[in-house]
């Protein structure tokens, strides 16, 4: 594969597919050069069309929450009081 700016999302599977076969390269090669430039195309592109928006920040903490099976009074602790957790809330 040439290397060239990724445009379509021929572009795109064809980069990607490139990238697997050189993910076990060892560094300081010429490979591992390719595989450094192909990942930074494919980030560029992956920003442009797939991009990921920032969550909302009560979302974000709730998750933060949930996936360490904590509650909302594990909180305290970095917030100082129970007064600063229920304002998050509002």
């Amino acid at each position: 594969m040439e290397l060239r700016p990724i445009k379509t999302l021929e572009d795109y599977e064809a980069a990607l597919t490139e990238i697997e076969k050189l993910m076990n390269v060892q560094l300081g090669t010429p490979e591992s050069d390719r595989l450094e430039i192909l990942a930074t195309l494919i980030e560029a592109y992956e920003k442009e069309h797939y991009p990921i928006e920032s969550p909302d920040p009560v979302e974000a903490i709730l998750y933060y929450l949930e996936s360490r099976g904590l509650s909302e009074k594990d909180l305290v602790k970095y917030l100082g009081s129970e007064a600063n957790v229920k304002a998050i809330w509002l």
